[in-house]
C-alpha cells in the first residue's frame, strides 16, 4: 500500500473519530467534567503518550529558529482551538458542532491566500461567502432551548472560532511537518500545549470528582484522550506529509455526516430546519471554495 493511500485512510479515520467525538465529548460536559478541565486531560494525556512512543522515532533537536513557529502552532493547534471548541460544545449541540467544523477548509483557503499568497478565483470567493453565510445562520438563529445547551449562539460562535484557529494551525504547521519526524514534533507541541492550557483549566481540572464518575464518563475521557487527541493528531500529521493542507482540510466533509448520524442514533440531538438549511449552505460553500480546476487535480 503506497504512502498516499495510507495518508488518505489516515485522514478519513481522523475525521470519522472527530465526527463521533461531538456526541461523546458532549455527554461528558459539563456534568462530569468542565470544558477547560477536559482540555487539561486531553493535552496532558496526549503529551504523555507521544513522549512514550518518541523513542521509536529518530533522535532530533528542534532548530532554534523554529522555536517561535513551534510556539505559535502549539498556541493555535493545541490550546486555543481546543479551549474554544470544548467550551462551545458545552454550550451548543453535537449537530451544530459537526456542521460548523466544516468551515475549516474555507478558513484554510482564506489564510493560504493571505499568508501563502495563493490566488482565489471568483468561484472560491462565492463559496466562501455561501459557507460563511451558513455558519452565520447557525450562530444567529440557533436558538432552540435545551437544558444541556444553555447558550447555543455563543457556543456556535466559539465552535466557529475553533475552525479559525485550527485552519491557521494547518497552514503554519506544514513547514515543520516537512522538517521533523511526527513523534518529535508532536511530543514538543503537546508539551507546550500543557503549559499554555494549564492556567485556563487548572481550577476546573481540580474540581473533577474522580470517585463519583460512572464508567461511561471514564470511557468518554479515554476516547477523547486516546482517539480524538492522540490518534487524530498523529493521523493528520502523517497525512500532511503526503497531502496539501487544503486537501487534508477537505476531509472535514465527512465529519457532519458521521456526527449527525451518531448524534441522532444515540438520541443526543435532533435535526431541525435551521440545521438542515445552514448545513447545506456550509457544505455547498466548502465544495465551491475547495473544488479545483481539472488541470490541477494531478497536482494535489
Amino acid at each position: 500500500m503506497n504512502k498516499r493511500l495510507l495518508a488518505i485512510l489516515a485522514a478519513l479515520g481522523a475525521t470519522t473519530i472527530y465526527g463521533v467525538n461531538h456526541t461523546i465529548a458532549k455527554g461528558i460536559m459539563p456534568h462530569y467534567v468542565q470544558p477547560f478541565g477536559f482540555i487539561i486531560l486531553r493535552v496532558t494525556g496526549a503529551a504523555i503518550l507521544f513522549w512514550l512512543i518518541s523513542p521509536l522515532g529518530p533522535k532530533e533537536r528542534i532548530d532554534p529558529k523554529d522555536y517561535l513557529r513551534m510556539l505559535i502552532c502549539a498556541l493555535l493547534g493545541m490550546a486555543m482551538n481546543m479551549l474554544v471548541f470544548f467550551k462551545g460544545l458545552s454550550l451548543s449541540t453535537p449537530i451544530n458542532s459537526a456542521v460548523l467544523i466544516t468551515t475549516v477548509p474555507i478558513v484554510v483557503l482564506i489564510l493560504s491566500a493571505v499568508i501563502l499568497k495563493e490566488k482565489i478565483s471568483g468561484r472560491k470567493v462565492l463559496g466562501i461567502a455561501i459557507g460563511l453565510l451558513g455558519a452565520l445562520g447557525l450562530i444567529l438563529f440557533g436558538t432552540e432551548v435545551r437544558q444541556d445547551a444553555p447558550n447555543i449562539p455563543l457556543g456556535n460562535f466559539l465552535i466557529f472560532m475553533n475552525s479559525v484557529f485550527y485552519g491557521s494551525y494547518l497552514v503554519l504547521v506544514k513547514v515543520l511537518i516537512s522538517k521533523y519526524h511526527p513523534f518529535t514534533f508532536m511530543k514538543w507541541l503537546f508539551s507546550l500545549g500543557v503549559l499554555i492550557c494549564l492556567p485556563f483549566g487548572y481550577e476546573e481540572f481540580m474540581e473533577i470528582s474522580w470517585n463519583t464518575l460512572p464508567p461511561e464518563a471514564y470511557f468518554g475521557i479515554g476516547f477523547v484522550i486516546l482517539g480524538t487527541t492522540f490518534c487524530t493528531y498523529l493521523f493528520n500529521i502523517f497525512a500532511l506529509t503526503q497531502l496539501k493542507a487544503s486537501t487534508l482540510s477537505a476531509f472535514v466533509y465527512v465529519q457532519p455526516l458521521v456526527g449527525i448520524f451518531y448524534a441522532v442514533l444515540t438520541g443526543q440531538d435532533t435535526i431541525t430546519t435551521i440545521k438542515i438549511v445552514a448545513g447545506c449552505f456550509v457544505l455547498v460553500g466548502v465544495y465551491l471554495s475547495s473544488k479545483r480546476p481539472k488541470r490541477q487535480v494531478q497536482e494535489i
